[in-house]
C-alpha cells in the first residue's frame, strides 16, 4: 500500500530558483551592513566605501537575474 503525502507539480526550476535567491539576499545584506559599519568607522572614505557598495550590489543582484533566466533556458 503506497501514499503519496505531497506531490510536487510545475517546473522545478522555480523552486531552484527560490532557493538560490537565497545567496544573493544574503551577499546583499552583507555588502550593506559592512559598508555602513565603514562608513561609521571612516566617514571621511564615504565616496570610495559608496562605490564599491555600489559595485558589490550590482554584481550580486547580477547573479540573482541569471539565476532568475536559468529556469526558463533549462526548462522542460
Amino acid at each position: 500500500m503506497s501514499q503519496t503525502l505531497a506531490a510536487v507539480t510545475g517546473s522545478l526550476g522555480s523552486i531552484g530558483y527560490g532557493l538560490a535567491a537565497i545567496g544573493p539576499g544574503v551577499g546583499v545584506g552583507i555588502i550593506f551592513g559592512n559598508g555602513t559599519q565603514a562608513l561609521a568607522r571612516q566617514p571621511e572614505a564615504a565616496g570610495l566605501i559608496r562605490q564599491n557598495q555600489i559595485l558589490g550590489f550590482a554584481f550580486c543582484e547580477a547573479l540573482a537575474l541569471i539565476g532568475l533566466v536559468m529556469p526558463f533556458v533549462y526548462g522542460p
